[in-house]
């Protein structure tokens, strides 16, 4: 349970996943950024879980771009929340 504390990806589903990068880059972006066929060939968030889950290594690739993905979203909010305030 304590190895669960430190794990970013911890309570988030791969379909969760999947669909959330889908929805930031799209399928044809995703396919470019990670080279896997299921992002390529007739792309649907079924089929990619199917791939995923079976497949180890591409299961990472997607996890470490949706953690980067994710800073990188954090980061804008945070950047666009600061001109904000800085505005008043």
């Amino acid at each position: 349970m304590a190895d669960q504390l430190n794990n970013p990806l911890h309570g988030i589903t791969l379909e969760k996943i999947v669909t959330s990068l889908q929805e930031y880059y799209g399928w044809e972006e995703l396919g470019l950024l990670i080279k896997i066929r299921c992002f390529d060939s007739d792309p649907s968030v079924k089929s990619s879980l199917k791939f995923l889950r079976k497949t180890p290594w591409a299961r990472t690739k997607v996890e470490d771009l949706y953690l980067i993905t994710e800073k990188r979203k954090k980061r804008k909010r945070r950047k666009a929340e600061m001109k904000r305030l800085n505005k008043r």
